[in-house]
């Protein structure tokens, strides 16, 4: 790699042209598929981990993973010390022979997903269910959590 360039006052400054060769230096360091011979991409398949959304009301916090193909029985869900983990993988089949692939954009392999409970969390009531590829995990509030007001007597 040449980082010293001749300057030439007739070219023209491409923040754009910078941004990828760093996106491409910064691929080649981490191991992600990065563009060779003459800019076509290598391709490679990264571990990965399922996209999630974690939200609250006021009985319970709901933890929704988006899991694609992966069938149900390949996801495991499990509360230990106080940490929720969502583990599983996601198969690659190679059902049709004949085809060639061009690109494999899709990650595949296991996967696993930490999170440390909130302490208003009851970790021993958790569920969950698996519907249209997406994994919903609920974990109900402790009823001892709620704020309660105290009436002060002033004497």
């Amino acid at each position: 790699m040449n980082f010293l360039q001749k300057w030439n006052p007739t070219s023209r400054w491409d923040p754009f042209k910078e941004m990828e060769e760093m996106q491409d230096r910064l691929s080649r360091a981490f191991g992600f598929g990065h563009r060779a011979n003459g800019g076509k991409e290598i391709m490679s398949v990264s571990e990965w981990a399922p996209l999630v959304d974690i939200t609250e009301d006021d009985k319970e916090f709901l933890i929704k993973a988006d899991l694609p193909e992966i069938k149900r029985e390949d996801v495991k869900v499990r509360v230990d010390n106080g940490v929720l983990t969502i583990a599983g993988e996601r198969r690659y089949e190679h059902e049709d022979k004949t085809r060639k692939q061009h690109r494999l954009e899709r990650s595949y392999g296991r996967f696993e997903r930490s999170f440390t409970l909130p302490d208003e969390a009851d970790g021993t009531k958790v569920s969950a269910e698996f519907k249209e590829g997406v994994l919903k995990v609920h974990l109900p509030k402790n009823p001892s959590a709620k704020p309660r007001s105290v009436e002060i007597n002033v004497t």
